[in-house]
């Protein structure tokens, strides 16, 4: 009689579930996590295991919060967004046992990783959140664009209602592009019916 197939093949994942399968979902999602080299939002993750049929979706859920727990995967909540990255236990954890997962299924997630990097990449760059201020009983905004982890630009706006922070919220993700060149633009310009600036003198600046 053949010997039943392992969990990953070509034709996808079985429906068994014994503890070596648990164990082979959590090393492909460190691999992904570690090849993709950005945090992934839930919903990110949960489509990578769909799209390749790794494994269904509770099953991910409580595979994502084992992880946690035993410190593979940092968690960071955003509002309603929760990200995942992979910790320096996770990447040890890896390297040991990197080759339990089949090659198949590595370059499988090679190609995965390099047709979403870009919009990932995209998407984790401009950043919007918002969170009530228990002082004062407004929603402070908090809008950012970073390139490289560096700041290109970080506003925090004030607003008196939720709904004027979710609106601020989806606009700056929308047209975040216009909008950072339109406040860079009027910040660097000199209006000319406005009294001349009067810059400072830099000693050690020499041309």
């Amino acid at each position: 009689m053949a010997k039943k197939q392992k969990r990953f093949d070509a034709a996808g994942p079985m429906n068994s579930q014994p503890s070596e399968v648990r164990v082979e979902d959590k090393l492909v999602i460190l691999y992904l996590l570690d090849k993709m080299d950005l945090p992934l939002s839930r919903s990110q993750i949960t489509d990578f295991a769909r799209e390749g049929e790794y494994m269904e979706y509770y099953a991910l859920q409580q595979t994502l919060a084992d992880m946690v727990d035993s410190k593979y995967l940092d968690k960071a909540s955003d509002n309603n967004n929760t990200r995942y990255s992979i910790t320096e236990e996770g990447v040890t954890t890896l390297s040991y046992f990197k080759n339990r997962i089949p090659k198949a299924v590595r370059e499988k997630i090679n190609t995965y990783v390099n047709a979403h990097f870009d919009s990932v990449k995209r998407d984790y760059e401009v950043t919007s959140s918002y969170f009530a201020n228990s002082e004062t009983g407004e929603f402070i905004v908090k809008c950012g664009v970073y390139e490289d982890k560096c700041a290109l630009m970080e506003i925090n706006v004030s607003v008196v209602s939720k709904e004027q922070a979710k609106l601020i919220q989806a606009n700056w993700k929308a047209h975040v592009s216009e909008l950072y060149m339109k406040i860079l633009t009027e910040l660097a310009t000199v209006n000319k019916d406005d009294d001349p600036l009067e810059l400072p003198d830099d000693e050690d600046e020499k041309f």
